[in-house]
């Protein structure tokens, strides 16, 4: 048994080669470091396995618990999302974690967290595209692997809503979708996104639809906090349309998200 353990670890030191990552400088050596320790290996060879996933390029983006890379797929360019286990804290986890039904009955390691966190985001995005908002789909999920859609053309990935910007012709437009989505999560999903801002919405620059992403965090509407964090969604997408002179009532979309939500149960 201790030899096939072995075997299989030296198998995983080979996936660098395999999926072709470049340790090019002492910066990309540390992000792999703490990013890709040897259990998250093991994950992405058995993604590897299932022929889901052929190589792995470069990095898209850093954020506060994970990292997501550029990745190619059999036949398109998908976008891997790695949770770090090593280098994560509970921070910025924490207040979407308590109160949230689906993390009653987990251990409060941070490993098991962490897998729970992957999980859920993978459902909350199925639960998304369900309702009809635009989000990466979901591919696969293992253990703080997540596997998706990649937003973006010819390896770019699509800017956020902060990078792009948009124009006085279309923010309008673009409002109205963002709040659509919005109340299309609350009322078809039962979900808040919990942390929405220009952050962490992408822009279609050819289509100009906007893209919810970052979805890890999103409470059922069971949550404790589920109404303050609709509201805070709310007032922050209000505050960034504000400097294209769109002068919207948080508490009215607040209200009025709510009102078709109820009516839809009667």
């Amino acid at each position: 048994m201790k030899k096939e353990v072995t075997k299989e670890v030296q198998r995983i030191d080979t996936l660098n080669d395999k999926m072709r990552m470049r340790r090019k400088d002492s910066n990309a050596l540390k992000v792999i470091e703490n990013v890709f320790d040897d259990a998250t290996l093991k994950t992405l060879y058995t993604i590897c396995n299932k022929g889901i996933l052929k190589a792995l390029g470069g990095s898209i983006s850093t954020g506060k618990e994970a990292n997501v890379f550029l990745a190619e797929g059999e036949d398109r360019t998908l976008a891997i999302k790695i949770y770090r286990i090593s280098s994560s804290t509970f921070n910025s986890m924490e207040e979407y974690i308590l109160g949230d039904p689906r993390f009653r009955n987990i251990r409060h390691s941070k490993r098991d967290i962490i897998f729970a966190w992957t999980k859920k985001e993978h459902r909350n995005l199925e639960r998304a595209i369900e309702a009809g908002v635009k989000v990466p789909v979901p591919i696969i999920s293992e253990r703080n692997v997540l596997v998706m859609e990649f937003m973006g053309k010819d390896e770019r990935s699509y800017p956020q809503l902060k990078e792009a910007g948009v124009s006085s012709e279309s923010a309008k437009a673009t409002f109205d979708t963002i709040i659509k989505y919005m109340e299309l999560l609350y009322t078809k999903a039962n979900l808040v996104h919990g942390d929405l801002s220009e952050y962490n919405i992408l822009i279609d620059p050819d289509t100009l639809e906007p893209i919810f992403i970052d979805m890890g965090q999103s409470v059922t509407l069971e949550h404790p906090r589920a109404q303050e964090f609709l509201r805070r969604d709310i007032e922050n997408i209000v505050r960034y349309f504000k400097k294209y002179g769109i002068d919207a009532d948080s508490e009215k979309l607040y209200s009025t998200i709510r009102e078709i939500k109820d009516k839809a149960q009667e």
